[in-house]
């Protein structure tokens, strides 16, 4: 018969494996959980504390690690980044052209790809407003007269 604890590193390299694969640190707490058990069962100690100590440990780092995740992964606000051009007006340089994938904008001192929000072409010298950003272009807008 296999000694248990060889099960244990097994399940813990293919949680550790595992994590290498996936985002976030969700697997990696379950193989240190199973290292744990493993060390538990060379010890000695039967299945009850080894299932314990392997869930325990793993429940507990995966709480701790989400907390101080959320410290330092809070959404970044608005206003920040190129989300600051939303509701800017500027001025067409390029002309906007969807199909072409054209389109140059000035917006303050800075020059920025655009597209139309409509799919419509916006000939250079034309008002805009910046509707959102995608990527690294501006979707805009005309600015209609009195507008």
């Amino acid at each position: 018969m296999t000694p248990v604890w060889w099960i244990w590193m097994a399940i813990a390299a293919a949680f550790i494996i595992g994590e290498i694969f996936t985002p976030g640190f969700f697997l990696l707490w379950f193989g240190v959980g199973a290292i744990v058990a493993s060390i538990l069962a060379i010890s000695g100690l039967g299945m009850g504390w080894q299932w314990g100590a392997f869930l325990v440990i793993a429940s507990v780092l995966f709480v701790i690690s989400r907390r101080f995740a959320e410290r330092f992964t809070k959404k970044q606000p608005s206003g920040v980044g190129a989300d600051r051009f939303i509701g800017e007006k500027g001025m067409v340089l390029e002309e906007i052209n969807n199909i072409k994938s054209t389109g140059l904008v000035k917006i303050r001192n800075e020059d920025w790809r655009a597209d139309s929000d409509m799919n419509e072409i916006i000939p250079p010298g034309k008002k805009i407003e910046v509707v959102k950003v995608v990527g690294t272009h501006l979707v805009v807008k005309i600015v209609r007269e009195g507008g």
